[in-house]
């Protein structure tokens, strides 16, 4: 069996690799050719070209890269043709991957097969429909997905959210980060202002204003941001202009596990957290830590995408829960004194914390924890797809 996968982000270099790990648990002989990072490179992949090429979020940051993209695009859709795999499985990154679907399509009747499903259910409705014609079968992280996917004509298994599968400190683990950073007791509040460049440089002089006025109700509390390694240069020289002597967790220079413990440590130690929006806010539901989320970004792809949403919140906790918990403060919204009034109100109320992590909690549930594996679960589901 030969296997075409594309990611485009660290996110989706996670969740190709433990569909790899699955498939090669399944099948015997398989190959895999395409387009990954280093977790889908362990398991065997030699990506065509870099994947960070294709980390490229909201409309205004992709013009500038746009003909180098479409290139790709195209030169990715012609490898797919000539290799004829037996699937393509193409991992979220829907701009660039969608496009390379269809092309492949067009050419023949490669099996098509889209991990993660497009949010239909907040934003542009129409991109199920869109989506029908060039893909066979998506696989989705949240259980309220299928029916979006199956009323366009896809098949469309839920599979669980790869964040149930990831381990959590332990105790003696979260002593020792504390230990090792010289917070011993304090309380820390995990600041979060995404990992890619454009975010951390819009959101981390918003964040760090931010953290002025908590600071100056809670002067014990230690600030923490643990860096991705991609922006981790932007976020040291961002928190240098913090207030409160951030330590600033940099993975450079440790291994991929050691830099994966230390994180996990972090989000367990953490009293409370102010993060941007997105599936960190699922990776602190698991952790059990309080949080504020807040998100801004270029001005035109707020105008544009803001008019299309169709949920009013965009925070997964809220939208799987059914109870809007968290805190949201987006575009416009997201402002310093505001943000820091929420943090300010959240450390200040046992009972809205205990709301929250109950949320969390039936959250990780909702989500697939105590059940198959879901790169297990994704494996099966494409093997199963490609004889129905």
């Amino acid at each position: 069996m030969r296997v075409f996968l594309i990611a485009g982000e660290a996110s989706g270099d996670r969740l190709g690799a433990a569909l790899m790990a699955g498939l090669k648990d399944l099948v015997t002989g398989i190959t895999f050719d395409g387009v990954g990072g280093p977790q889908m490179q362990g398991q065997g992949l030699t990506s065509r070209f870099p994947m960070e090429e294709l980390s490229v979020f909201g409309i205004a940051e992709v013009l500038p890269k746009y003909l180098a993209l479409k290139r790709r695009i195209a030169e990715t859709a012609q490898t797919v043709i000539d290799t004829q795999p037996d699937v393509l499985i193409t991992i979220d990154s829907p701009d660039f991957c969608l496009r390379v679907a269809r092309l492949v399509k067009q050419a023949g009747d490669t099996r098509t097969v889209h991990y993660v499903a497009p949010s239909v259910w907040a934003w542009r409705p129409g991109r199920a429909e869109k989506m029908a014609k060039n893909i066979d079968q998506v696989l989705a992280l949240l259980p309220f997905e299928p029916p979006y996917m199956e009323a366009a004509g896809m098949r469309c298994d839920f599979v669980g959210h790869p964040v149930v599968a990831e381990p959590q400190a332990r105790a003696d683990e979260v002593a020792q980060f504390r230990a090792e950073t010289g917070i011993g007791a304090a309380p820390i509040l995990l600041v979060l202002p995404g990992s890619r460049r454009g975010e951390v440089s819009r959101l981390a002089p918003i964040f760090g204003e931010a953290l002025r006025p908590v600071l100056a109700q809670h002067p014990d509390m230690r600030i923490v941001l643990p860096a991705a390694g991609s922006v981790a240069g932007v976020a040291i020289e961002a928190a240098k202009l913090w207030p409160g002597d951030p330590v600033v967790l940099d993975p450079r220079g440790l291994t991929e596990q050691a830099a994966a413990a230390r994180k996990r440590a972090a989000f367990a130690a953490a009293d409370f957290a102010l993060a941007a929006s997105g599936t960190v806010s699922l990776e602190l539901a698991a952790a059990q830590t309080p949080m504020v989320i807040a998100y801004d970004m270029n001005w035109l792809s707020w105008q544009i995408m803001s008019r299309m949403l169709k949920t009013d919140t965009v925070t997964l906790v809220n939208l799987v829960s059914g109870r809007n918990t968290i805190p949201e403060f987006l575009g416009p919204a997201c402002k310093p004194d505001v943000v820091a009034r929420a943090l300010n109100d959240l450390i200040g109320d046992p009972e809205n914390q205990a709301a929250q992590r109950t949320a969390m909690a039936d959250t990780m549930r909702a989500l697939g924890k105590g059940a198959e594996p879901p790169g297990q679960r994704a494996a099966r589901a494409v093997w199963d797809g490609l004889h129905d």
